[in-house]
Formats: C-alpha cells, structure tokens, sequence
C-alpha cells in the first residue's frame, strides 16, 4: 500500500533545492518511509544536520529539527539524546560534514555507543561548498582541489563506525531504496550508535568533474561500483577490488550510553541514601507499544 508521507513535510519549504538528478530526496523518502513503518510519533523525533546538502533535509520535515554548524551535528545530537533520552534522535549528515570537520565527534559518538542514528549520505565530494575532495573522493578522481586527480587514499566510513564501535552499521544506495529504508527503520530500532551509509549520486559536482555523463549515467555507476554482501563473500580478493560492499555490516549487542550514564546516576544517588529513578522507556517497546496498538 502507498504510504502518506507528506504529513512529515513542512509543504511551505517547498520545492526543494536540490540539484536535477541528485540522490538526496530518495533517501529523505526512504527516512521518512523507516519513520511511518515504525510508527514513531513525530513529535518525539528530533532530526538534527550539520553543513551541507545532505543537511538541507532537517528544513522540509515536520520534525523537531536543528541545523547546526559544519561537522558538529552529532555534538548537538549527543547533547539532545542525553538530556531526553525518549526522543528519537535522527543525525543526517554528509560525507565531508561527518568525516572531515566532524571526523573526531563520529569516531567517539560511535566509541559512546549512544542511541543516535546517522544517515550519512555519501557523495565522494563537498557539493555544495565548491566541488572539493571529501575523506571519501575515491583515488584518482577529480575535484576542484584535484584537478588531475585525487592522490590521496579514502575513508571506508562504514569500517571506520564498526572499528570505533557502533552496534549496528550497514550501507545501502539510492539505487534500491527500498532495502536502504529498511536498513534505516533497523537503524532507528537498534538501541545503541546507528550508522547507515547511503551511496547518492551528485552529477552537478562529482560527475561533472569526472565527466560522468548524465544523472542516469550517474546511478548506472554507484549500481557498477557496489556489490551486496552475500555475494561478495563468494568473490575472491581481486575481483573485489575497486568494488563497496552494501548490506548490515555490523549488528551487535553493546550497553548503550544512556542507560549506562543512568546507572552512574543511580549509582550515586543509592551511595547519598536518596531514590532510584524511574526506568526510562526505550524505543523499542515504544515501537512496539505503537504495533500493538494498531493491531
């Protein structure tokens, strides 16, 4: 059945801004799809960005929304999460955003393991601010900061999250959309440090100056470069060279931050003599409790 999601919208921002052929709004679709399928109240759901085209989402949804400044989306997220734990926490950031100007707040909200999700679209380039190398700019691609090529290395981000320690890690592209929104609705359910890499097209920047073709020539590219990870555990090393591995990287059980920061609380309180808080109550059994109910 065809789901409604425009009561998520904020209609007045309309249209968008983002560019012909860009990836963008087929992953807010697929957010917003992971949001209804739960039956997360949106009032209880706090989207936060920082800079960048990606970021531009947190002004069309009817969400508690923050735009903040470049690469400190998950500071502000993490600083939200502790003060209300009961709110769902939603960090959509870029490539550049949460890699490079934000690298050190992604590897240690990862190592916390707080419940926040992170939708974290990857273009391999800074489109908005000007077309430059990103953390993720394959080797040998161009930008306007390598003009003959990028002679650096990129960041895996997805192994990056796994080795600082999010419980659930897994990467998807615009090219299925549908196994992408499902990866974020498992995101968003997942008690802990949720990462879900989404690979989207930027044929403005990234495909001009790789000279790419059109937007359509574009995804035929993202669709080239990745392979699914039952069938890459079929491939040898060789054939897997060059290509990015899409599915649930990492989904692990780890003691969240919230709960674990509460704990010390109660700690400290039950040393004073004073009284235990009260349980806080989890997403999951929210998500549940909102099943149940509809049933």
């Amino acid at each position: 059945m065809m789901m409604d999601l425009t009561k998520y919208l904020r209609k007045d921002k309309m249209p968008l801004i983002w560019c012909p052929g860009c990836g963008n709004g087929i992953i807010l679709k697929a957010m917003l799809g992971a949001v209804d399928r739960i039956g997360l109240d949106q009032n209880k759901v706090t989207m936060v960005s920082g800079i960048g085209c990606s970021s531009r989402a947190t002004g069309y949804v009817d969400f508690n929304t923050l735009h903040t400044t470049h690469g400190r989306a998950l500071a502000f997220a993490t600083g939200i999460k502790l003060a209300n734990p009961e709110l769902t926490v939603v960090v959509v950031t870029g490539d550049g955003d949460a890699t490079a100007i934000g690298g050190n707040h992604f590897i240690h909200a990862a190592r916390r393991n707080i419940d926040i999700t992170v939708v974290l679209y990857n273009n391999w380039i800074y489109g908005m601010t000007g077309g430059q190398c990103s953390p993720t700019t394959p080797h040998g691609m161009r930008a306007t900061t390598a003009k003959f090529g990028n002679p650096e290395g990129s960041f895996d981000i997805s192994k990056l999250a796994i080795a600082a320690g999010a419980s659930f890690v897994a990467r998807g592209t615009v090219t299925n959309p549908v196994q992408m929104s499902r990866y974020i609705e498992q995101g968003i359910l997942k008690k802990g440090f949720s990462l879900i890499e989404a690979f989207t097209p930027c044929p403005t920047s990234f495909g001009r100056h790789n000279k790419m073709g059109k937007p359509l020539d574009n995804l035929a590219w993202i669709k080239e470069s990745v392979v699914g990870r039952k069938k890459a555990e079929t491939m040898t090393e060789e054939e897997l060279k060059g290509k990015l591995i899409t599915g649930v990287l990492a989904d692990v059980e780890k003691p969240e931050y919230c709960e674990l920061y509460d704990r010390l609380i109660e700690r400290s309180r039950a040393e004073r003599g004073e009284p235990v808080l009260p349980e806080r109550e989890t997403i999951s059994a929210r998500a549940a409790r909102a099943e149940g109910e509809e049933l």
